[in-house]
């Protein structure tokens, strides 16, 4: 049970008050004056949105700032310690989980690795990781906002994981374990979906971008027209399973061919035996440590992922348009053996037009893409919630 909960439906219940700090939010440091220039609203709107929100502690003065002629202006700041937000990765073969402020900066991180767990010993993984964040977290006026969880699988708008083949999971209804076990609001969603908003909110502000998801899975998150896009009942991006070889491997989703069986690391654990390496959690760092030491198979077998990556890339490029496509998770780590065949598999068959101002880019998040896009969601669910 979280405790130093004390807020209620009513903390932000007005629709200037609402405006108000997401303008100090957004340009702080700041003013009274400035938040009405910005906002539209009145002087006297202004202020005494500003004394409630200094009140609940979402804000607080710094000082006077600059004079233009007359008395000094009061500066306000936003105060993203007033609390704090779980974000959740859970991968085929590891769990990572970040502890944000209010503003999306990470204050502490914590990871865990595993091999085939049954679905049981991933929740007692997941209830570490969210224990050990939880204990991290300072002393703050709304404690802990809520937890986000990234899942490579289907959700529903409902936090049901309806199948999420590579973990052998379906049904699960995640979202309510989570909440009896901490008793505050949880947010779950396709890791690779919340990857893209985590590219969008802290990594670029391109409008249409494409995040590729690489782990021992491929998920793509879409954000087209500065928006994310999830489809019809939110299950957009599942591209991890288009057949890119009719008469290829059988996959864990049923179908044949599909793109993951050959880009991600599956294509690295299915090879394994050839280098002497057991199927063990670690697999994707040792062949980059054989790789680093200049052994060829090694390096070949990454220049077929390149390969791979690059198909799929090209199909994705072709319809969606996108000015950027971002490759995260973990297979990013061997960016030095992948890229230059990715690009030289996009620059060839990509059509020529498609290719004009597109970026492709290695995640600069590193693998936090997914646990940042579910802890914003979180903060902005906490933010959302008081508003209405």
């Amino acid at each position: 049970m979280l405790q130093n909960k004390t807020w209620n439906q009513n903390t932000i219940k007005s629709g200037n008050k609402s405006l108000v700090l997401e303008t100090i939010m957004n340009h702080s440091p700041i003013s009274r004056a400035n938040i009405a220039e910005k906002t539209g609203l009145n002087k006297g709107t202004v202020s005494s949105q500003v004394n409630e929100l200094l009140d609940e502690e979402l804000i607080y003065e710094k000082g006077p700032g600059k004079s233009s002629g007359g008395r000094k202006p009061v500066i306000l700041l936003f105060n993203e310690v007033a609390g704090y937000s779980i974000g959740i990765d859970i991968g085929v073969n590891y769990i990572f989980g970040i502890l944000t402020d209010l503003k999306g900066n990470v204050c502490q991180k914590k990871s865990l690795t595993f091999n085939e767990l049954s679905f049981d010993g991933i929740k007692a993984t997941l209830f570490k990781i969210v224990d050990f964040l939880i204990a991290s977290a300072p002393s703050s006026r709304y404690g802990i906002v809520g937890v986000g969880i990234g899942v490579p699988g289907a959700t529903d708008k409902n936090g049901k994981v309806l199948l999420a083949p590579n973990l052998g999971w379906q049904n699960i209804d995640l979202k309510t374990i989570v909440e009896e076990t901490y008793d505050c609001p949880v947010i779950i969603e396709n890791e690779a979906n919340a990857g893209a908003y985590g590219e969008k909110k802290f990594g670029t502000d391109a409008d249409d971008i494409i995040y590729v998801s690489v782990g021992v899975g491929i998920g793509v998150g879409l954000i087209l027209n500065g928006k994310l896009y999830q489809g019809n009942n939110g299950f957009s991006g599942e591209m991890g399973h288009m057949t890119i070889e009719a008469n290829g491997a059988r996959c864990r989703c049923g179908n044949n061919g599909c793109w993951e069986l050959y880009a991600s690391e599956q294509a690295l654990i299915n090879n394994t035996a050839h280098f002497g390496i057991k199927n063990e959690d670690n697999i994707l760092e040792k062949m980059m440590n054989l790789a680093e030491e200049g052994d060829q198979e090694a390096i070949k077998r990454f220049k077929a992922i390149g390969d791979y990556l690059g198909i799929g890339i090209i199909n994705i490029i072709n319809s969606f348009n996108p000015q950027y496509v971002i490759i995260g998770n973990r297979m990013a780590a061997a960016k030095k053996w992948i890229e230059q065949p990715l690009l030289e598999k996009v620059n060839h068959h990509a059509l020529w037009f498609q290719q004009r101002q597109l970026q492709i880019n290695f995640s600069e998040l590193s693998a936090h893409s997914t646990a940042l896009g579910v802890a914003a969601f979180s903060i902005e669910h906490f933010f959302k919630f008081y508003n209405a």
